[in-house]
């Protein structure tokens, strides 16, 4: 293996020597004089060295492994046949794979909105209570990847279905990289079973949309006029207490030139709600344009996008069989449960080094 650069599987994204000097420039902004005068931008920059240096720390942890593993392997061939020795060698050499596999897929998370925080909208498609059904479902399991994977969710706007399920939800879900990983989820989810609310047992077919954007800071400059924008006030519906529910401080905002409608509820004040939505707008309209320059770029190429917004990405099958297919990949497990309990990197993983394949060719 070499260590010094990862590089034959995930595109020469890794150089120790790189990192390091990255470190060092963080470490000259923190000792510059005012650096502190700005707490909001320096804690931001120290976030970013942080995790520059956990995937370092992670580098350097992954080789020392290593090198213990060829100090094993020489041992053995020493020693002759050693059924102990060989069993811990290979269980740590397994280790090792796992967790090389683990940190180039960190690394092909190498787009500048990649790092950032994302919100996440599910919308359920025609069904009526069996399609709210599914995309309360899918809101769990995109809580349990989220809790599992040390992310923080944060509830933005949730609108309940009239009988069980949920109209619409959107989250936020913070952390280092929360884009990178959940942009793999942006598309169109199909769900295939016996339906709990047919008295006759017949199977049924449900669709939800899952819509990803990055949170956008304050670094990215996105022009937004007063007079483009209409804002209501409603009355929350959702979870919140006294103060939340009989108040109307719930805001939704419509862009009109763009037609983009954000709402949010789930903050105490009027003027909270409306500092969440402007950020979700922003959000939206910056994703837009990013879509726009792919788009223009695939046109450039001649080529048509595989994964554009409405397409169907993924199958999840609980009659008559089993089975969670993703169409891009053709990534599948037959656990469905485990997947809607949140365990998902199978599909993030295969959608992250096809498109890199794809980038390549």
């Amino acid at each position: 293996m070499k260590w010094r650069s990862v590089s034959k599987n995930s595109g020469g994204l890794f150089d120790l020597d790189i990192k390091q000097e990255m470190i060092l420039n963080f470490e000259e902004k923190m000792s510059a004089p005012g650096f502190w005068d700005d707490n909001e931008r320096a804690q931001t920059t120290i976030s970013e060295m942080n995790a520059v240096k956990s995937v370092v720390d992670q580098f350097e942890r992954m080789q020392s492994e290593h090198e213990d593993l060829q100090t094993m392997l020489e041992l053995a061939e020493d020693e002759g046949e050693d059924e102990s020795l060989e069993a811990e060698l290979k269980r740590s050499v397994a280790e090792l794979v796992s967790k090389v596999s683990e940190f180039e897929l960190q690394l092909l998370l190498n787009e500048p909105y990649d790092k950032l925080n994302a919100i996440l909208e599910l919308h359920p498609g025609a069904g009526g209570t069996e399609s709210q059904d599914w995309c309360q479902m899918l809101y769990r399991m995109y809580t349990r990847w989220a809790e599992k994977s040390g992310f923080k969710v944060e509830l933005l706007d949730y609108l309940a279905g009239d009988e069980a399920g949920i109209k619409s939800v959107t989250i936020s879900v913070k952390g280092h990289n929360a884009y990178g990983y959940l942009k793999a989820e942006k598309g169109v989810h199909r769900l295939v079973r016996i339906s709990p609310f047919d008295a006759s047992g017949r199977r049924h077919t449900s669709f939800v949309s899952c819509d990803i954007m990055p949170e956008i800071d304050d670094d990215i400059e996105i022009e937004i006029r007063s007079e483009d924008l209409k804002v209501d006030t409603y009355r929350a519906s959702g979870a919140g207490g006294q103060h939340i529910n009989k108040t109307e401080s719930a805001i939704r905002i419509t862009h009109m030139p763009s037609g983009i409608v954000v709402s949010c509820q789930t903050q105490r004040s009027q003027i909270q709600n409306r500092e969440r939505a402007m950020q979700m707008l922003r959000s939206k309209l910056y994703e837009r344009k990013i879509e726009e320059q792919q788009k223009h770029l695939a046109e450039i190429r001649g080529e048509q996008s595989d994964i554009a917004w409405g397409s169907q990405i993924r199958s999840y099958v609980f009659h008559p069989y089993s089975m969670v297919k993703d169409h891009r990949t053709s990534v599948e497990t037959g656990n469905v449960g485990a997947v809607m309990d949140g365990d998902l990197n199978m599909f993030i993983d295969g959608y992250l080094r096809s498109k890199i394949r794809h980038e390549e060719q």
